[in-house]
């Protein structure tokens, strides 16, 4: 059996760097959210935060901005957290699976299945 080699593979001191000392975001971005910038990065700003602007110009999910900055996803989700408060983000959470009662009736959909399988 071969030892499982750590997901953070980042410099721990940089991450802290990066992220304030923080270790926790106030909101919760969950993986599939889809984020999409509001404003355009200014002169000054911290290089993350400008390149998940950059990144952001068209709904992109958390788990792709972590990838695209090769950071872990909990450092993402700090970093998106400042961005949402200075209001420069749009978040747009995964919608909540469907109650039983908004799915369609089965029997409805074996009658559509039915007709598509006539074509």
């Amino acid at each position: 059996m071969t030892p499982r080699r750590p997901v953070d593979t980042g410099a721990p001191d940089r991450l802290y760097t990066v992220t304030g000392g923080r270790s926790r975001a106030a909101d919760s971005f969950d993986l599939v959210t889809l984020v999409v910038s509001e404003s355009r990065p200014t002169p000054g700003m911290q290089s993350e935060h400008a390149r998940i602007l950059e990144l952001c110009s068209h709904p992109t999910a958390v788990v792709e901005i972590a990838a695209e900055l090769s950071l872990p996803v909990t450092v993402v989700r700090i970093l998106l957290d400042d961005l949402h408060v200075m209001g420069r983000i749009t978040a747009r959470h995964p919608r909540v699976a469907a109650s039983r009662s908004e799915l369609p009736d089965s029997e409805l959909l074996k009658e559509v299945l039915h007709g598509l399988r006539k074509l």
